[in-house]
């Protein structure tokens, strides 16, 4: 493992962060970051870091003080905030005291906190506070627990490690933790580090350099080691091509999707969604078609951190029926339906150590391993379900080093519970709070436009999972990366050309490979052109009438067919137009082929009903721009109506906003307000036409 300590980096941290909060905090912004972005250390807001020092209070004195890192604040892109400041001389007193439960421990953190908005310190706080030296830096190293979970793994830690380091039994994290770990290192004051069997490393120092450097140094030499002693790896009797695994995903994933979809009891949106991320690297695709492969998966995670986000075991799912879809459903139902029975058994078992106010748990599998597949993994949104998936891949890749070693050996049952049911662990997660689409994966076409894009940032802004699909030009790009910017991985860029059936085929399979699933789809797709009927060319009615029919066929079909795989129903909102109810001269095709469009979305919500799938219509009037995206549709036909009527672009602008009841401008946000209205299910209405037109008498729907 490289050392990455560079000192002109360092020196710009303290130059950044030095003058408000200290050198020392500084400098143990830049080492937290060091350690968080390595992840053979830790993974997604595992791990904890402190430094000592001092704090000046409102009276101008100054008092010791320990600055450790919050619960569940990702070391990789910590801020100083991310290290709330306490009273150490009274967190020190703590330690004379005979017991403290976990309850009463959080709330002598939060009194002892010099800033009592700050966020919760780390359960590991009195750890910290306990030990003497100025920096404690705290990993869940991948190497050390290669060699501490196996079989020996003490006798073998030592070996490694030597006198050097000071290796303690697994004890549950919290005060007899931080008492032990304070009498081992007061035994052993010479030691440079310290082994939590089955937990991790501990290395300290006097600087922020010292800490780090002896972190990495230790960790490097387990890595040596771990290298040498594999010579029992797994053994692959066949190996699966990525791209057949990535093939089985689309096949499979719609189907477990939906399995995992809890019932909410709302009819109007009856199931609560997970998001999937697939895992099918060459490494897990190995581990999963290996001889040993199950047996490993099967055991308990590496350490109990890991508990919140994967679960204790993952569903394996044994010789999978991937040649008969309905076998397939059949065998997936069957083992989610053993695994929740398991996982209610073991709840049952340790109910009486649920702490006061925590939840349990829904009893579904979080990581589903499958032969010939490789992983699925699964969050209540992208985040949660990354972070599942890049923990479960580096566990599966620890478990394989330790069976080329020797034997797995995870924690027991009861510390398994104890630390999955810890209501600082249960804290991390977050509030249950979700904005109204957050489970939801939706697909939009014509999405680089000015109505497809506010749809798309409507969308993510009340959580959705948004792909955003347009032919693979610079402006669908361009939006992706600026929604990219704002939202994040919730936001996806597919090409998509609505008339061929093969590109509508892989945009639905590029999202479900990515996301597990869709459940809402806006036809948005269109064109348009200008031409009385007597000068319409066939040729140039079929261009319209090959995006704006076939186009909208294709695309519903396709939700159609997927809808039924996934099981959870869905929504459908094309957006129409005013002129299906009340065309314009000179505008035939456009009026002609978006009727049809309509028409179709009108069957098909007769058609998909039975499936739980809900068909509506908007029907916008004129939308000229979002922001600096120009509308397509207009600036083919603003021209002529420009001309027609003798005004420039802002007079025809004024002009279509005061033809209107409301004299309003109608607005591509307006458009994506009425998809919302649908998406999120206020009404139980099918089949229906929301006009967005400001009130045009001529075109109401009747």
């Amino acid at each position: 493992m490289e050392n990455r300590w560079r000192d002109e980096e360092a020196e710009q941290f303290v130059e950044k962060y030095g003058a408000r909060w200290g050198l020392d905090v500084a400098l143990r912004t830049y080492s937290s970051r060091l350690l968080g972005s390595e992840e053979a250390l830790v993974l997604h807001g595992g791990g904890n870091t402190s430094v000592k020092g001092t704090h000046t209070n409102i009276l101008g004195e100054s008092v010791p003080a320990i600055f450790v890192k919050a619960s569940g604040f990702d070391m990789g892109t910590i801020e100083p905030e991310g290290h709330p400041g306490l009273d150490l001389a009274s967190l020190r007193k703590l330690r004379a005291l005979a017991d403290l439960d976990d309850q009463q421990m959080m709330d002598e953190f939060r009194a002892r906190l010099f800033n009592p908005r700050a966020a919760t310190p780390s359960l590991e706080t009195l750890v910290h506070a306990f030990l003497p030296p100025k920096f404690i830096d705290h990993t869940h190293a991948d190497a050390i627990l290669a060699l501490t979970n196996q079989t020996g793994g003490e006798k073998l830690i030592r070996e490694v490690l030597g006198d050097e380091v000071i290796v303690l039994p697994y004890i549950r994290p919290g005060f007899k933790l931080a008492k032990a770990v304070a009498a081992a290192y007061e035994a052993s004051p010479q030691a440079r580090g310290m082994v939590w069997m089955k937990h991790g490393m501990v290395t300290w120092g006097q600087t922020a350099q010292q800490a780090y450097s002896t972190m990495i140094e230790l960790v490097s030499r387990a890595e040596d080691s771990v290298a040498k002693r594999a010579t029992n790896p797994l053994r692959v009797a066949v190996q699966t091509p990525l791209e057949a695994a990535s093939k089985r995903v689309v096949q499979v994933a719609p189907i477990l999707r939906g399995l995992l979809a809890e019932p909410s009891g709302d009819p109007d949106r009856p199931y609560r969604r997970a998001i999937l991320l697939p895992l099918t690297t060459r490494e897990i695709l190995d581990f999963v078609n290996s001889d040993r492969g199950r047996e490993l998966a099967l055991t308990p995670p590496l350490t109990s951190d890991h508990l919140i986000r994967t679960k204790g075991l993952p569903l394996w799912v044994d010789a999978p029926h991937y040649d008969d879809p309905a076998k397939l459903r059949e065998q997936l139902s069957k083992a989610i339906q053993d695994y929740s029975a398991q996982y209610d058994a073991y709840v049952a078992r340790h109910a009486a150590n649920i702490p006061v106010g925590v939840a349990p748990f829904d009893s579904q599998p979080q990581v589903v391993l499958m032969p010939g597949l490789g992983a699925l993994c699964a969050g209540k949104d992208v985040q949660a379900a990354r972070i599942a998936r890049d923990i479960t891949a580096h566990t599966l890749a620890v478990k394989s080093r330790v069976a080329a070693m020797g034997s797995y050996e995870g924690l027991s049952e009861e510390h398994l519970f104890e630390m999955e049911y810890h209501s600082f662990q249960q804290a991390k997660l977050g509030a249950s709070e979700e904005p109204a689409l957050a489970r939801e994966v939706a697909l939009v076409t014509g999405a680089a436009g000015a109505i497809g894009s506010a749809i798309c940032e409507g969308l993510l802004e009340q959580g959705c999972h948004v792909a955003a699909t347009d032919l693979a030009e610079d402006a669908l790009k361009s939006l992706v990366d600026t929604l990219r910017t704002r939202y994040g991985e919730r936001a996806l860029g597919v090409p998509l050309d609505v008339t061929d059936p093969a590109s509508v085929v892989q945009a639905f399979a590029a999202v479900i490979e990515t996301w597990g699933g869709i459940d809402l789809v806006v036809v948005n797709a269109g064109i348009a052109m200008v031409a009385p009927l007597a000068e319409l060319s066939l040729e140039s009615f079929r261009k319209l009438e090959r995006v704006n029919v076939e186009g909208t066929l294709l695309v519903i079909s396709e939700a159609g067919r997927h809808f039924k795989t996934q099981g959870t129903g869905g929504d459908i909102v094309l957006v129409s137009t005013k002129n299906v109810f009340a065309p314009g001269a000179k505008f035939g095709a456009y009026s002609a082929t978006k009727a049809a469009a309509h028409q179709l979305a009108r069957i098909a919500s007769l058609e998909l009903a039975e499936l739980g799938v809900r068909v509506n219509m908007v029907s916008p009037d004129a939308v000229f721009a979002h922001g600096g995206r120009k509308s397509g549709l207009w600036a083919e036909v603003g021209p002529d109506r420009m001309r027609a009527r003798g005004l420039d672009e802002k007079g025809l602008e004024e002009y279509y906003r005061q033809r209107n009841l409301l004299k309003a401008a109608v607005t591509a946000r307006h458009v994506a307000n009425a998809v919302l209205f649908f998406a999120t299910r206020q009404t139980p209405t099918t089949g229906a036409t929301l006009p967005v037109d400001g009130g045009l008498p001529d075109a109401t729907p009747r």
